[in-house]
């Protein structure tokens, strides 16, 4: 008998879909991991780091409207195919540029503008193929066992990276990345959406408007974004700035690479929970567990040794699991398909309109004030916007449709 959480699987276009998501999900595991111990190695400052990589955040936040307009208009899997596709490309000429020793910083901010506007324009496609692949009753395991196998290939892609930028340098891993990004373009080929998965429009204006509307009209919606505005940007000043110059300091890079490798292993852990366990309440749940997503900084900024920061890690990754799934299928449930790309971008671009800024802060305040001073405040940051989207009616009222009967795909 086929378990709840392997049901999707029956379906090809989810198999298809899966199988390209967990490939581009290995690959963008490996990608910032490499990419910030290049610019470590290529001039150790947390300032120029934190400009590289918060350079691919502002592209995200320029063309993630634009994204979710191109998603609802035009088929998602021929998108998908392209952007993974450029993302191979940008990846071979990053790698390049390390390997061959003229990467420099100006390089490898362009290189990252170009490989955020790819992704800015695959995310809301990506995200909203889901209820296309399989029937509504199996919403939920799909949205689970979508990222726990996207999870799962976070585990490989941050272990990976450890391993390669620790023992062959950072240029050989980002050059791993150029399969990868082509593997998933492959899978993505094999999907076969339904004719009507797009609309006819000519007018983006009018159609950004009524997605808008869509979004705005909601206020669980768009306090969870504002929440989360928050939230990424704290842990990608953290995180992506903050914590590998801490683990050259402690731990050492193989280190931080088994810490991000191990939060994703919680993930997955998460996906087998969020599977099995739906409460009624589902988005309630999910976002209450955010306020874990804390744990990381403090391990970081208090005792910055690796087990305590492997259990933070861990448990935050179990924690926004949850969540992740409670997100995906409120949005599913309750925003028509045919604008459900749409409200995915503004949630995208509410949710990471902040990070660069968090990334480019991160080496400042670091320096100025300390980094147990910065990481203790962001901790701070995200539990304060987690107690005050807990307080809003819609938020703590939102249940779970019944699910429909098993059927064809709609």
């Amino acid at each position: 008998m086929t378990s709840p959480l392997l049901a999707p699987l029956r379906e090809p276009r989810f198999r298809a879909l899966v199988t390209g998501r967990t490939f581009a999900d290995f690959a963008n595991a490996v990608a910032p991991f490499a990419l910030a111990f290049a610019v470590v190695d290529l001039t150790g400052s947390a300032v120029d780091l934190g400009i590289v990589v918060g350079a691919r955040s502002i592209a995200n936040v320029l063309l993630i409207l634009f994204g979710g307009m191109l998603a609802d208009r035009l088929p998602r899997s021929v998108i998908l195919q392209g952007t993974e596709t450029a993302a191979a490309l940008t990846q071979a000429a990053i790698a390049a540029s390390v390997l061959c020793g003229f990467a420099s910083i100006p390089l490898l901010v362009g290189l990252s503008l170009i490989n955020g506007a790819v992704s800015a324009i695959s995310l809301p496609a990506a995200a909203s193929l889901t209820p296309l692949t399989v029937s509504s009753s199996l919403l939920a395991q799909a949205n689970a066992l979508a990222r726990l196998l996207s999870n799962a290939g976070r585990i490989a892609g941050a272990g990976l990276a450890g391993i390669l930028v620790a023992f062959a340098g950072s240029g050989w891993a980002l050059a791993g990345n150029t399969v990868l990004f082509l593997a998933a373009a492959l899978s993505y080929r094999r999907i076969r959406l339904p004719r009507g998965e797009r609309i006819p429009g000519s007018r983006p204006l009018s159609e950004l408007a009524e997605g808008w509307r869509e979004f705005r009209t909601r206020s669980w919606v768009w306090l969870v974004v504002l929440q989360f505005m928050i939230v990424n940007a704290v842990n990608a000043g953290a995180l992506r700035v903050i914590g590998p110059l801490v683990a050259d300091d402690t731990f050492g890079r193989t280190g931080w690479g088994l810490a991000l490798a191990v939060q994703t292993a919680g993930a997955l852990l998460g996906g087998f929970v969020a599977a099995r366990w739906q409460p009624r309440r589902m988005l309630l749940v999910g976002v209450a567990l955010v306020v874990v997503d804390a744990l990381p900084m403090l391990a970081l900024g208090q005792t910055p040794y690796l087990l305590p920061l492997l259990l933070a890690m861990f448990l935050a990754g179990v924690a926004i699991e949850q969540f992740g799934v409670a997100w995906d299928v409120s949005l599913q449930e309750n925003v028509p398909p045919e604008k459900l790309a749409r409200v995915y971008s503004y949630d995208m671009l509410g949710s990471f309109i902040a990070m660069p800024l968090g990334q480019i802060a991160a080496g400042p305040l670091a320096e100025h004030a300390g980094r147990s001073a910065t990481l203790f405040g962001g901790a701070a940051l995200i539990v304060g916007a987690t107690a005050i989207v807990l307080l809003n009616p819609q938020v703590r009222g939102l249940v779970r449709h019944a699910p429909a009967s098993p059927g064809a795909p709609g």
